[in-house]
């Protein structure tokens, strides 16, 4: 479906699959995983899919083969294969803003050809990737100097939204793989504190920034950049050691070259790369120079490798597909209203902040691709944290809670630091959450036990809470670009099905065009301006007065 066909789609209510799943899904209510499992006694062995060294169990959700018939009815109804043939050859089926969405493109290999505009862009891919490498290598073997000839070993990226949660999340995830006589932090809120705290106990005669912004005028990155700026200058005195101690991902030239960044440093990337897919780019920067090119190398083809299973396999073995159909299947017919995601490996402990960008910033959407109010919910609320913390957390709402969260486990059959018996234990609670979500504990299990009948109520567990469950090997560079990948490819899917622009994100605007009318005003003297609302213009003027 190119971007000129929108307007003839039939809209997605009115869709044969989608009416037959709001009857099917009337049935679904009542049924229970304990009998679809006693009904199918092999069901945990069928309702699975494994591509790249990626296991998903799908079993303990709330579907039958009737219903996955009628999803991957669905999804050919709503034209994904040809949407996903557009995406990959480059046509510009983002239409409010009139661009191809490629962030595909940046793990083609060299000889790939993808055209925009007629033009291959993947020789200017590598073109970028080899002057991230050569230069990740220069600093990270000691022979790139700042300006009084000591060796960089602080890097501080300064980004926000996806120029930011992709690189922290990448290294975080990456930090067994990373330089260890170095250090990485990272800055993007505006917020003071951020970027005191950051650089407290660090020297600028040592210290790197890698000022992360297509245009060089995002207002959070560049206030954070220059007060890096005054930073390093206040010790190194000299204009000219900006050169040494600042590189830019960035496109604007003029900009970076009036910062004093030299635009050899300069890494560009392309209006084709949405920020919140961006992390595989000039963007990953600060992942290169942590973990080396060699492994950002293998994070791409970990991307890649996904890519070509959503672009080549067939639905009903396609994992982005089963995923983001499963998304809708909640989300429309059971009010699901979040997806919790729950890694079980400390490293993704900011995985879950990644992808609530990637998917809420993407798929947050009230109206279709033509422009019409959509009647249907979109874009669930996603979130989460690592396992087995969020079990002392927020577990407890949802086994007995009264809302229906459906979850993502992810764990590995092998640790990066064994130590004794820990895995085994984490793995096993893995394996028994979604064991005790799926099938509970009945009043009569419970009385069995000899719980009095007061407290019976209390302890049953109602299970027919559904999970995946993904089980990879080892996490390594390449499995964490394929655990990436087949959530952004599932967003895509959620998208297409939903009829939306999943690559704009016009909601983010509007707070940050008043945001810069109203600093000025903080700033000033005078009183707010009128055209505020009154608890607007009240809380400007009490702020000047606390702030005195």
């Amino acid at each position: 479906m190119s971007a000129t066909a929108t307007d003839l789609q039939t809209p997605l209510t009115q869709l044969p699959a989608w009416k037959a799943l709001q009857a099917h899904a009337e049935t679904m209510r009542a049924r229970h995983l304990r009998e679809l499992f006693k009904s199918d006694p092999e069901r945990g062995k069928r309702l699975t899919a494994e591509a790249e060294g990626v296991y998903l169990d799908y079993s303990k959700h709330r579907v039958t083969d009737e219903t996955l018939r009628l999803l991957l009815e669905l999804a050919e109804q709503s034209g994904l294969r040809a949407r996903i043939d557009a995406m990959f050859s480059g046509e510009k089926i983002n239409i409010t803003e009139k661009r191809a969405v490629l962030h595909t493109a940046l793990r083609a290999p060299k000889d790939a050809v993808i055209k925009v505009d007629g033009e291959n862009v993947v020789p200017g891919v590598h073109e970028v990737l080899d002057r991230m490498a050569d230069f990740s290598d220069r600093v990270r073997s000691g022979s790139w100097k700042g300006f009084t000839g000591r060796r960089i070993v602080n890097v501080i990226n300064i980004g926000i939204g996806g120029s930011d949660l992709g690189p922290v999340m990448a290294y975080e995830a990456l930090r067994h793989y990373s330089q260890r006589d170095m250090t990485f932090r990272f800055v993007s809120n505006v917020d003071g504190t951020d970027f005191a705290e950051a650089t407290h106990d660090l020297d600028p005669e040592e210290t790197l920034f890698i000022i992360s912004s297509k245009t060089f005028t995002t207002l959070e990155t560049m206030t954070n950049a220059q007060t890096a700026r005054e930073w390093a200058l206040k010790k190194l005195k000299d204009e000219k050691a900006v050169a040494k101690h600042f590189v830019a991902v960035s496109t604007n030239a003029k900009e970076v070259t009036k910062f004093g960044i030299d635009t050899a440093n300069m890494f560009g990337f392309w209006d084709w790369v949405g920020g919140r897919y961006s992390m595989d780019s000039a963007i990953g920067l600060s992942t290169m120079l942590a973990v080396g090119p060699e492994n950002f190398r293998a994070m791409l083809r970990g991307f890649r490798a996904i890519d070509e299973h959503f672009r080549k396999t067939p639905f009903e073995k396609n994992l982005p597909v089963l995923m983001g159909l499963l998304t809708v299947w909640y989300t429309d017919f059971f009010n699901a209203a979040t997806v919790a995601v729950l890694p079980y490996e400390q490293y993704l402990k900011r995985f879950p902040a990644y992808l609530q960008q990637l998917t809420m910033e993407s798929n947050g959407k009230h109206v279709t691709l033509s422009g019409e109010r959509v009647n249907y919910e979109t874009g669930p609320i996603f979130w989460g944290e690592p396992g087995t913390n969020g079990q002392h957390s927020f577990y407890q709402l949802i086994h007995q809670g009264t809302r229906l969260i459906p979850c993502d486990l992810i764990g590995f059959a092998r640790t990066l630091n064994p130590l004794g018996n820990h895995h085994d234990l984490l793995m096993a609670n893995v394996f028994a959450q979604g064991e005790a979500l799926a099938f509970g504990k009945t009043p009569e299990e419970v009385k069995a036990e000899g719980t009095p009948d007061w407290l019976v109520p209390h302890r049953v567990f109602e299970g027919n809470r559904p999970t995946s469950t993904f089980l990879l090997e080892e996490l390594t560079p390449e499995a964490l670009g394929k655990l990436v990948a087949l959530y952004e490819h599932s967003v895509f899917t959620q998208g297409t099905i939903w009829q939306i622009d999943s690559f704009d994100q016009w909601g983010v605007e509007l707070g940050k065009v008043l945001a810069k009318k109203i600093v000025g005003e903080l700033e000033g003297a005078g009183p707010a301006a009128g055209s505020h609302d009154s608890s607007t213009t009240t809380l400007i003027e009490r702020y000047r007065r606390q702030r005195g």
